[in-house]
């Protein structure tokens, strides 16, 4: 059996989540379904990222322990699970023991030649967890934050990423490791051929508040005050690790030989402003270690609100779970995977988002549904169970492409070629048999629409096939009109 392990990027859990994560939550669920109803194993992972500098400030912020404002945020991330109908296989939470014990196994693993010591001052944004450079800065700004970066001082570990500069281009200009779009993959090679500088991979205890994983046998031997000063690692050379740990590595390591070691198919999906990490220092990291690497990063873009970035500063951040309390999980699932370009940047209003609630789900998808099971109703008719369905080659393509509007696009014009198939045949003017024969076609290619929908929209989907097995009757309105 072919596997695949799927993988989101894990947020910080210094606020609630937003629409921005439900997209890539979305995105990976769909890709998770249609791959299971493919027939393959499939393990989606994903989880929360707990030990970075700002939830440490968002803590202090609220005068409680980093702990508890993590595992309060770390919460209402689980709780998506539910919130949108995901069917992740596992959670993880890097402030655990078992993913601290495999962080600290990367660390060691990786060759001693490639981590050294040194003292550095550099400009870093706390928002971005990263040191940036005079020349990166806009305005002097982060180009992410629009935040001045603070000027920081210390010493800490490095990994000698220069070392891999060759390697990396390589890697990436012959898809070995494969960034889509490729709009994305160009942007890496760029940065990547602009030289690569060396990048710090711990940041002192003092700074960090004592959070964080600790540097696997860093004594800090020449400071007098050497509790104070030994190191944590850095948050993004703990986090990315999160892809292993989530499979046991460093603890029970089945899984990780399952669907790491042993399993071709090794996806990231990831937001457009974290590329760097992913597909720069990762791979480098795992090629210093001596372990496999990622075989594809999707890159999604961002979800604008009203045009507008979604910022606390501007408090415009969407409540996922409001959105699902007032409209349903899957019209959310369907207008996140719909309306926001598979491949770009997209915005969300609630005003568009009634518009495609009225349009293309109450009277495209649940009128067509309505309208057939009305009329098979009226013959009495009744569809044995099916197994063997099969995925329209334009969702199969698509999806395996990451182009989760253009799959959706081409069932919605199967919806209105059905419709219009109804217009033409007019079964509503036959009776008994004639009814029956010009209706079972249709009714059996509802069914395979379903089928073809159950990755974006699962709960609908099952609905539609629950009610054309067997003897089909009426039901209530899919989507009533809002």
């Amino acid at each position: 059996m072919k596997r695949i392990y799927l993988t989101t990027a894990i947020p910080y859990v210094n606020a609630a989540p937003h629409i921005g994560f439900a997209l890539e939550a979305v995105q990976a669920d769909c890709l998770a379904r249609f791959y299971r109803a493919l027939g393959y194993d499939v393990f989606f992972a994903t989880g929360t990222d707990e030990n970075s500098l700002k939830n440490v400030q968002a803590a202090e912020a609220e005068g409680i322990t980093v702990q508890k404002l993590v595992d309060r945020y770390a919460k209402q991330f689980e709780d998506l699970k539910q919130a949108l109908n995901l069917s992740w296989d596992k959670f993880i939470r890097t402030s655990t023991k078992d993913h601290f014990k495999g962080a600290q196994k990367l660390w060691l693993l990786c060759k001693k030649e490639d981590i050294y010591k040194k003292k550095y001052r550099g400009l870093y944004c706390v928002g971005c967890e990263l040191f940036y450079t005079k020349g990166e800065l806009v305005e002097g700004k982060c180009p992410e934050h629009q935040t001045v970066p603070d000027e920081v001082e210390e010493e800490n570990y490095f990994f000698a990423l220069c070392r891999y500069q060759k390697y990396l281009e390589t890697l990436i200009d012959t898809d070995k490791l494969q960034i889509t779009p490729i709009s994305r993959k160009n942007e890496v090679l760029s940065f990547i051929r602009q030289g690569l500088e060396d990048f710090s991979i711990s940041r002192s205890k003092e700074r960090a508040r004592g959070w964080g994983v600790p540097v696997p046998g860093d004594d800090s031997s020449h400071s007098a005050e050497t509790t104070r000063d030994k190191q944590v690692m850095y948050v993004w050379f703990d986090a990315l690790t999160n892809y292993l740990t989530a499979l046991g590595f460093g603890t029970d390591e089945s899984l990780y030989k399952k669907y790491w070691v042993d399993n071709p198919n090794r996806l990231h999906v990831i937001g457009k402003g974290i590329i760097r990490f992913h597909a720069v220092y990762w791979p480098a990291m795992l090629a210093s270690a001596g372990l496999p690497l990622p075989k594809v990063e999707f890159v999604h873009g961002y979800v604008t609100v009203e045009g507008q970035k979604i910022s606390k500063s501007l408090d415009n951040a969407i409540d996922p779970f409001d959105l699902v309390a007032k409209f349903g999980r899957d019209v959310i699932r369907f207008y996140l995977l719909r309306e926001i370009p598979a491949w770009g940047d997209g915005d969300f209003s609630i005003q568009r988002l009634k518009e495609l609630y009225n349009g293309e789900l109450a009277n495209g998808l649940g009128n067509l549904v309505a309208r057939v099971a009305r009329l098979a109703s009226d013959t009495n008719l009744s569809l044995p169970p099916k197994k063997n369905f099969k995925f329209k080659k334009t969702v199969a393509e698509n999806l395996k492409n990451f182009w989760f509007d253009r799959a959706i696009f081409s069932l919605w014009d199967e919806i209105s070629a059905l419709d219009r198939r109804i217009n033409d045949e007019k079964p509503w003017e036959l009776e008994g048999q004639k009814l029956k024969k010009s209706i079972t076609p249709i009714a059996q290619e509802i069914r395979e629409l379903a089928f073809n929908l159950s990755p974006f929209l699962p709960e609908t989907a099952q609905k539609i096939l629950d009610q054309f097995t067997g003897k089909i009757r009426q039901s209530e309105p899919l989507f009533p009109r809002i």
